[in-house]
């Protein structure tokens, strides 16, 4: 990151790695060196958390040691989070030494570059405490309550380093980004049934008679996909709620913005492709599907301003 922000240490750079499994790309090589440098340290932040909310951190306790903690406190997951919490003040305390993370030092310059706040950044950390208490949610309108937490605050983030905010734009961002979240939910229902959480709304699951055993199966029953398909069309609703994002913004980041629309749209047409059966498996869309979503949602998104 040069000068445009503090240089990760191999160990977070582990954690930075990860982008490259997004369904959207996080830090395009179009996009200017500085907006790269200030939304790879966004992202590291937000996937760090998450690492730490799924207990995915790299073996061996470092995180939680450079956070203050004890090796006996590294498996606890909220006291780990709470510890982060501690350490991204530290981020907002220009009196201060500065925070013990190497992702959070990485973050300090690009808070002060933009004037973020801490909000959105607080708000991930929620989201994943909430993931320590609550592993069912009885209704879509609880689950959008979650996503505001675990989604939204990310694209706002996007907005504020780009210089692209307005209430309008974060609407629309808001939009999409609650989209990728349901996305990913519907992609990962085995994987999150592993960490004995289900995002499909209790509702849902009842409307379309499937019961959490029928989740276990190797291949999802007629039911199970009915339902995918159900949920994956709530997405593609609100994928088309927020596409005028990108006709409200110009050059590189339209792109950008382009970029994550498409990474949704790819990835619901690749669940569809699996006979919406995401049970053996995530589907994942390639690149090539990607770049042509991407200029289908250039082509369709209407240009403003």
């Amino acid at each position: 990151m040069g000068t445009y922000g503090a240089r990760p240490d191999a160990h977070s750079l582990a954690t930075l790695d990860k982008a490259a499994d997004e369904n959207f790309p996080v830090a395009p090589f179009f996009l200017p060196r500085a907006w790269r440098g200030d939304l790879m340290a966004v992202y590291g932040y937000a996937r760090l958390v998450d690492d730490i909310g799924d207990g995915d951190l790299v073996p061996g306790g470092r995180d939680a040691a450079l956070l203050g903690l004890d090796p006996a406190q590294a498996e606890d997951r909220l006291a780990v989070l709470d510890a982060f919490e501690a350490d991204l003040k530290r981020v907002f305390d220009s009196a201060g030494t500065g925070p013990r993370h190497p992702i959070l030092r990485s973050l300090r310059p690009a808070v002060r570059r933009h004037g973020l706040t801490p909000e959105p950044f607080l708000a991930l950390i929620e989201a994943n405490r909430q993931d320590q208490l609550v592993s069912r949610y009885e209704t879509y309108e609880h689950l959008r309550a979650y996503c505001e937490l675990s989604a939204n605050p990310v694209g706002r983030l996007v907005l504020s380093v780009t210089g692209a905010g307005s209430p309008e734009r974060v609407r629309r961002s808001d939009a999409i980004c609650t989209a990728l979240q349901i996305v990913e939910h519907v992609q990962d229902v085995r994987e999150d049934l592993g960490r004995d959480r289900i995002y499909l709304p209790a509702q849902d699951m009842k409307r379309f008679h499937v019961q959490e055993a029928d989740l276990t199966a190797a291949s999802a029953g007629a039911s199970v996909r009915a339902l995918v398909a159900f949920e994956a069309e709530r997405a593609r609703l609100l994928l088309n709620e927020g596409t005028p994002l990108v006709g409200s913004v110009h050059g590189r980041l339209r792109l950008l913005l382009a970029g994550f629309v498409a990474g949704g749209r790819a990835a619901l047409h690749a669940v569809a492709a699996a006979g919406h059966d995401v049970l053996p498996g995530p589907p994942k869309p390639t690149k090539l599907s990607l770049l042509r979503e991407m200029g289908a949602v250039l082509r369709r998104a209407p240009r403003e301003g």
